[in-house]
């Protein structure tokens, strides 16, 4: 190995029962570390992850880069749409087939 580190990409969702509700994220962090950001208010208590601290890591997507990341967390965002989400969580394939059509 010559040392070159390449960096991982997530897009990640989180789902509040409280809130009856998902948030869509992007980060260069293990998901499950940044979960632990959102439930301490580490973004700020206006944020909207602040609104409650019940939220779970429903889904994680490796990306293969930033942009990546960034055109799938766009994707998802603009679906507006809880029941696609809740596909995605539920069908590998749809998650397979969003990851190749946003390749660089």
């Amino acid at each position: 190995m010559t040392g070159f580190f390449q960096m991982q990409h997530f897009v990640y969702i989180l789902h509040s029962k409280m809130l009856s509700r998902y948030y869509t994220g992007k980060t260069s962090l293990e998901p499950h570390e940044r979960l632990k950001l959102h439930l301490t208010s580490y973004y700020g208590k206006t944020k909207f992850t602040a609104k409650t601290n019940d939220w779970e890591l429903v889904l994680s997507i490796r990306c293969i880069s930033p942009s990546q990341a960034e055109r799938i967390e766009k994707h998802i965002k603009s679906m507006k749409s809880s029941t696609y989400i809740q596909n995605l969580i539920k069908y590998p394939e749809m998650r397979e087939r969003i990851t190749t059509k946003f390749m660089e």
